[in-house]
């Protein structure tokens, strides 16, 4: 059996489609329809396979990563499990006991015989069959990202794709022309929404790929100094030419979109998550420099107070301070009425996907319409799966959480450092973000963020293999 992570010829095509895939999933409408999301399930499910198959024939292995990350991946089976139980069918007696609310559901359709606890059989279904693709996701990074040199590969085209959403999103914005993936928009015209039908959900996706190219350039902070007026003045003029140059104009352009999309909680997330990030690194990494207080420094500077301010923040502050009971009442029913709805179905919820069949009962008239989603992902999921769901979803995102704070602590290759920080810095953007929008529900992001968690065990577990030596233009910011 093969004990190097070199990896075979099919391995190195199936890491290249899972790329495409990540840069892929947020182009058509973030695969939000039911064709897209078929694509990332189908393309997902046949790289675990072919995965497979090349075990199978002894020539790939299972990574450190992978067997580090165990306590999520059991955590995660137990999920794909308790899911699929709410679909199978059970004896009415074990319905009663686990949820009387949903054996009632199914009292009042007539439904005789075997039940099961969700009461829309079919969304749930489907639910799990985007859960699983989610899950696999998640393993294939672990497997499929084993090298230094992948791992920054990967970084790199998230990088990639968040820029190209900034730039289509803030070019629409600004031009007047504003499409969505080759279709004219209805909705949040005037706000940046990339390929996106929300605002809020690129948002959330730039909040990600933000994290990641901020991994990126304290990956590529150095702690010693020059000296000299002559080598000082060498470093900042190589330093315009420098990849670190490339990346920092790359993480503007995402903040002036994410700016444009005029979301509250997108601004107030990303900001607050790489201060409370920043700080966590400060005090966790043993191997933190003057360079990156520095880099802190500089991102709050410039991009709140002179991208921003180009580029409207005082519209996103303004929106942010006329937030109130009133104005977002609509949204602040939808979160009371989904607890109401989770208060029915306590344990094992209604059904994965099935908010939009089992909210209508407890809508207020004046909310108008059939919500699909509920504007806060703690309550969605709240409903849909109960306390047992939600406390296996929130134990995966703890246990990553805390990998990501001991592979800052522990790591003194910068590339892990930097992929430890970003994985902190996403982890804690969404957890904000999720308590007013839904972007758990996005495919797209839902997969992007799987990825932010197997950062987390990627870069505790990851060998490190060979170090590059760093150019004197890298030694400086």
């Amino acid at each position: 059996m093969r004990h190097d992570n070199s990896g075979s010829a099919l391995e190195k095509y199936l890491f290249w489609v899972y790329l495409a895939l990540l840069v892929w999933a947020p182009l058509p409408f973030a695969s939000v329809m039911q064709w897209s999301a078929s694509i990332i399930e189908f393309l997902v499910f046949g790289l675990s396979l072919l995965w497979l198959w090349e075990y199978m024939g002894n020539r790939v292995v299972f990574t450190a990563a992978f067997f580090r990350a165990k306590p999520v991946l059991i955590l995660l089976a137990f999920w794909l499990v308790f899911v699929m139980l709410q679909f199978s069918p059970l004896p009415v007696s074990l319905v009663n006991m686990l949820s009387p609310e949903s054996a009632r559901v199914n009292a009042l359709a007539d439904n005789r015989g075997w039940i099961t606890l969700s009461v829309d059989t079919y969304a749930t279904t489907a639910s799990w069959m985007k859960s699983a693709s989610y899950v696999l996701f998640f393993v294939l990074s672990l497997l499929l990202v084993n090298t230094r040199g992948r791992l920054e590969m990967l970084a790199y085209v998230l990088l990639f794709s968040g820029l190209f959403q900034a730039v289509y999103g803030a070019l629409m914005t600004m031009s007047g022309y504003e499409y969505i993936f080759l279709t004219e928009k209805v909705d949040y015209i005037g706000n940046a929404t990339g390929t996106f039908i929300n605002r809020n959900h690129l948002a959330g996706y730039l909040e990600m790929c933000l994290s990641v190219g901020m991994g990126l350039l304290i990956s590529r902070l150095g702690g010693k100094t020059a000296s000299g007026w002559r080598q000082k003045t060498r470093n900042v003029l190589r330093l315009f030419f420098s990849q670190k140059m490339k990346i920092r104009l790359s993480l503007l352009l995402m903040v002036i979109a994410l700016v444009l999309t005029r979301s509250r909680m997108g601004n107030t997330a990303f900001f607050s998550s790489m201060l409370a990030a920043g700080v966590i690194g400060l005090v966790f990494s043993r191997h933190a420099t003057r360079s990156m207080v520095i880099l802190l420094a500089s991102l709050v500077v410039i991009d709140i107070f002179i991208a921003g301010s180009w580029f409207g923040v005082n519209q996103v502050v303004e929106r942010i301070e006329n937030s109130s009971v009133v104005n977002d009442a609509e949204r602040i029913d939808l979160d009371s009425k989904g607890l109401q709805q989770w208060r029915d179905y306590p344990l094992t919820g209604s059904g994965l996907g099935s908010y939009d069949i089992a909210f209508p009962r407890y809508k207020v008239a004046e909310l108008g319409g059939r919500p699909e989603h509920a504007h806060n992902d703690y309550v969605e999921f709240g409903t849909e799966t109960g306390m047992i769901g939600i406390s296996l979803l929130s134990l995966s995102v703890i246990f990553s959480f805390v990998a990501a704070l001991f592979a800052q602590y522990r790591r003194r290759d910068p590339v892990m450092r930097g992929m430890a920080f970003a994985s902190t810095m996403g982890i804690i953007a969404l957890t904000i973000h999720s308590t007013v929008d839904f972007n758990l529900q996005i495919p797209s992001n839902a997969l992007t963020f799987m990825v932010i968690l197997a950062l987390a065990w990627i870069s505790l577990a990851l060998d490190s293999g060979h170090h590059r030596k760093r150019s004197s233009s890298e030694k400086v910011i």
